[in-house]
């Protein structure tokens, strides 16, 4: 037994010393560094087009309202091109600044206290803003107007007693806030500004009944001037699992 166990371990070294690995470490093969994933500065994106007819709607509602409220499920590009239509307005001289907004809700988890100053403390929230303002100006574009203001980043908590003239707010995530919030947002809208909600009525991250979402667009389809679109499971533009999840969670 003993002399079957030393050979066993003696073949056991051996084979292990003649494994080659399939891509030794100095070689200069990469992943991402092929033609298909170059490594490159993304162009930003100039113009858009709308992928089906409710987000058509959506555009033409934020062309011609002050007021529009998009409620969806998740990947119809309800933030996307809220955030399109604002960059456009600035950029035509419609409007001198863009305001992002979006409650400061964390998603069923706690993120404790995080450390920087305001901005760097509500980025987490803000970063599917920033995604899509990167993708329309670029990141470089993108930090001149935050360094000079004309893109501001506005707490929901730092709103009121506010007027908000000559801007494009953007209120994201507008599910997480209570109905009491959404009436203060609502009334900060000036002259010569467009505000846009978007939001997900079936993604709340609050208790259930605290969301106000739902009762502000009911409440608002009759007010003349102010639009409300609905996207629906059909609008989803990611991958085709998300609207066939969508259909049974």
């Amino acid at each position: 037994m003993g002399k079957r166990r030393n050979y066993e371990h003696t073949n056991r070294n051996e084979k292990s010393h003649n494994v080659e690995p399939l891509y030794a470490a100095s070689s200069p093969w990469d992943p991402l560094n092929q033609p298909s994933f170059e490594r490159r500065d993304q162009s930003y994106v100039r113009k858009i087009k709308p992928q089906n007819a409710n987000q058509a709607m959506l555009l033409e509602a934020m062309a011609q309202n002050s007021l529009v409220v998009a409620a969806g499920p998740a990947g119809t590009g309800k933030t996307y091109l809220a955030i399109t239509a604002a960059v456009e307005a600035l950029e035509a001289g419609r409007v001198d600044r863009i305001i992002l907004s979006s409650p400061a809700v964390e998603a069923g988890e706690t993120l404790g206290f995080l450390p920087g100053d305001l901005q760097e403390k509500m980025s987490p929230f803000l970063r599917p803003l920033y995604d899509a303002l990167n993708d329309r100006m670029g990141g470089k574009r993108l930090k001149q107007h935050m360094a000079d203001g004309s893109i501001e980043i506005a707490p929901i908590g730092f709103m009121r007693g506010r007027t908000l003239n000559n801007a494009f707010v953007v209120i994201d995530e507008a599910q997480n806030c209570t109905y009491t919030q959404i009436k203060m947002l609502l009334t900060r809208l000036g002259w010569h500004s467009t505000m846009v909600l978007t939001g997900d009525p079936d993604q709340s991250d609050l208790l259930e009944g605290m969301s106000g979402l739902n009762d502000i667009a009911k409440k608002l389809e009759a007010v003349p001037g102010i639009a409300v679109v609905r996207l629906t499971d059909k609008d989803v533009v990611r991958h085709p699992l998300v609207a066939s999840m969508l259909g049974v969670l």
